[in-house]
């Protein structure tokens, strides 16, 4: 058995993963950032070429990336968030080569996902917000995709997902707004500046879909996020509903994750 981990940010995803991690010991955990062959958010994924490139570019570096570079077929992914670097422009290098936020055509897009999809064979693990967060947020932002053509995305990902064995734990927030102002003081520095929460407002506000709609914003966030969770509640119960279960994000028991 496998294991989903999902929610809005704030909804509580890493303290769930540690708890089931402790109650399915025989299971490994994947957290956001880590090598998965599944989830490719905060990883850039390139051609050799590409990757030899930017060897060279970074010779200093060589020897961290290529510990922190996995291939997949003709394809290298580099975990690159969890190099330790003072080197910014590094970070700004390799995000421009990640899949999400409208970085490669919607052709591109579903041919990656589906293909790392259907090549999953791993088994015992668990996944933290792998399968609905960072889809559903290029989808929305990015795409402009309507709930319509997401739940049809969706279907097909059932589809090619089949023949494996997996379960989500989704994450409800009753409390949205509390939930956020939760995470925006504990990603804030110690004079108790916010970091996160701007950055954030920045990227809603600068998405395709935001200027589209006219939106801009600590609101208008708060009710994508209200959109966002509403629509990945309907994806557990048409298309995973036997797949998921839906679990109050502050208030679960241990009962509930014998899934």
């Amino acid at each position: 058995m496998n294991y989903f981990v999902e929610g809005l940010q704030g909804s509580g995803k890493s303290t769930l993963v540690d708890k089931l991690s402790k109650l399915k010991t025989d299971c490994c955990t994947v957290k956001e950032g880590d090598y998965s062959q599944i989830e490719l958010a905060w990883c850039a994924y390139m051609d050799e070429q590409t990757y030899q490139d930017k060897l060279n570019t970074y010779p200093d570096m060589k020897d961290i990336i290529e510990a922190n570079t996995y291939k997949e077929n003709d394809k290298r992914i580099v975990c690159y968030t969890k190099i330790r670097t003072d080197n910014r422009d590094f970070y700004k290098d390799l995000e421009q080569y990640e899949i999400y936020n409208g970085r490669v055509s919607y052709e591109d897009f579903k041919q990656i996902v589906f293909t790392r999809l259907k090549a999953w064979n791993q088994d015992n693990m668990i996944y933290e917000c792998s399968l609905f967060q960072n889809i559903v947020e290029d989808m929305i932002l990015y795409r402009c995709a309507s709930d319509d053509e997401i739940i049809d995305f969706y279907k097909s990902i059932r589809e090619t997902l089949s023949d494996k064995d997996y379960h989500v734990f989704y994450l409800k927030a009753d409390d949205i707004v509390g939930n956020l102002n939760v995470i925006r003081k504990e990603r804030s520095d110690d004079k108790g500046n916010e970091i996160w929460f701007p950055l954030m407002i920045d990227y809603f506000d600068n998405s395709p879909y935001a200027k589209e709609k006219g939106l801009k914003g600590e609101d208008a966030l708060i009710g994508h996020f209200i959109h966002r969770q509403e629509l990945e509640l309907k994806i557990c119960k048409e298309i995973f509903p036997d797949k998921c279960t839906v679990i109050s994000s502050k208030n679960y028991s241990d009962d509930e994750l014998s899934e």
